[in-house]
């Protein structure tokens, strides 16, 4: 079974907002007093607090504090863990040094296990039943719902969320073709069938209007803490309507790139992509490095969203008993590589037609595309050799996911074909008949 996450919006009556407010602020006191307390215990007296300590203190606390009652222990000590948390991400060098939380832009809290909460509802829909406040209504809707096990309350822009893990089995069609992506800023998505996936153009109608509430925004008195100025409630509804637009282009774009992976699923069991490390390619330019231009271009890979369309199309494919594989692409170098020869042709970023360099091969294809073909023949394993060599050998793709240079006939292409293929492996060995045996 799978673990997926399941968001709901929550319809409290104006009693239970009132008591789920109250709450989101004991949560936040607890959190900034667990932090004061590593803090003060470390400078004053060289001790170290861990998670367990802090955990064993809480029935006193409790005592001390009544209020804290009603929270339940589980959800105390899941608080508690998020301050471990943020402290062990401090000493691997991962994040910065954790900070006290405004109780009023605290996120919320979470039930850990199953006591103190319980989910009225089939996936679509229903009522959310919280020890010590009642039922709340919530709508909502999930593809896959069987066992529920975690629930974390979450407060955002104005709304109440319910975000619940949910252990199930999803079920998701599964095509039997084949078929490598290559991804671009003016083209999404590059089939390697020739097919382009444009940037759709709701994200350059967000740019403009974002761009607009920006600019509006700029003309408002904005806050300034060091001088003690508070910001102007023109300024306040100005931040509001820029907010909204930016959660909208969100929306939008998660939808589109849900509808893109779930269609290419359906109709393929191989997927291929490329290794991308989105968070470098995204990091600002240096000083005197072309600021503005290095500034719009991430815009522009973050506005397609590279790294969200793999990790789609990786836990979609496996749903679907499907593979998803990422070429090396600092070794293979898919936009120099020809996908016939597999010669490198060394190209600008402005050469967006792909001539091989080979003078036995001249292909000419579009650059995307051919880049493409290269990831799908990367997976396949199939001979590197071209046409025009007499002697052809098969070649051992290094870093090849479907281990070593194995052809894709001799590879199942989903998860049921490849039990099939073992059941079949295992029978002909207790028969005493030992045969080759080849996935379809």
């Amino acid at each position: 079974m799978l673990t997926r996450r399941a968001t709901f919006r929550l319809y409290p009556t104006a009693a239970q907002e009132q008591q789920l407010f109250e709450w989101r602020r004991l949560h936040g006191y607890l959190y900034n007093a667990a932090l004061t307390d590593r803090r003060d215990m470390y400078q004053r007296w060289d001790i170290s607090v861990d998670y367990f300590g802090q955990q064993n203190c809480l029935p006193q606390f409790k005592q001390n504090w009544p209020e804290f009652k009603a929270l339940g222990s589980h959800t105390l000590q899941a608080t508690l863990k998020r301050v471990d948390l943020a402290f062990q991400g401090f000493f691997k060098g991962l994040r910065g040094h954790p900070r006290f939380k405004s109780i009023r832009h605290y996120s919320g809290w979470t039930y850990p296990c199953k006591a103190g909460w319980k989910a009225l509802t089939d996936g679509e829909h229903g009522q959310l039943q919280l020890s010590n406040l009642g039922s709340i209504k919530m709508r909502g809707e999930v593809r896959s719902w069987e066992e529920p096990t975690t629930c974390t309350i979450v407060y955002r822009h104005g709304q109440w969320y319910a975000s619940i893990t949910v252990k199930c089995t999803p079920v998701r069609e599964c095509g039997t073709g084949a078929i490598g992506l290559d991804l671009g800023c003016k083209d999404a998505v590059t089939f390697s069938t020739g097919k382009k996936i444009s940037k759709p153009e709701f994200i350059a109608a967000g740019d403009v209007a974002l761009k607009q509430a920006s600019k509006a925004l700029r003309r408002k008195r904005g806050p300034n803490r060091k001088q003690g100025v508070k910001p102007s409630k023109r300024w306040v509804k100005a931040q509001r309507h820029k907010s909204k637009l930016q959660r909208k282009v969100t929306r939008q774009r998660q939808d589109w790139l849900h509808q893109i992976t779930s269609d290419i699923v359906s109709r393929n069991s191989l997927i291929v992509g490329e290794q991308l490390n989105v968070r470098d390619m995204t990091r600002k330019a240096r000083k005197g490095k072309r600021k503005r231009q290095k500034a719009g271009l991430n815009r522009s890979i973050l506005s397609v969203g590279f790294a969200t369309i793999g990790q789609m199309l990786s836990y979609k494919a496996a749903e679907a008993g499907g593979f998803y594989l990422e070429s090396p692409t600092r070794k293979l170098k898919p936009t120099q590589r020809c996908a016939l020869c597999w010669e490198l042709t060394p190209k600008s970023l402005s050469d967006r037609v792909h001539v091989c360099s080979n003078a036995m091969c001249q292909h000419t294809a579009d650059r995307d595309v051919n880049a493409a073909q290269v990831n799908l023949k990367w997976a396949r394993g199939q001979e590197l050799s071209s046409l025009y060599v007499e002697s052809a050998s098969a070649t051992d793709c290094e870093g090849t996911a479907l281990g070593g240079s194995a052809d894709l006939k001799q590879v199942p292409r989903s998860m049921k074909q490849l039990a099939a293929r073992k059941r079949a492996k295992s029978q002909a060995e207790q028969d005493g008949n030992p045969v080759l045996l080849e996935a379809g």
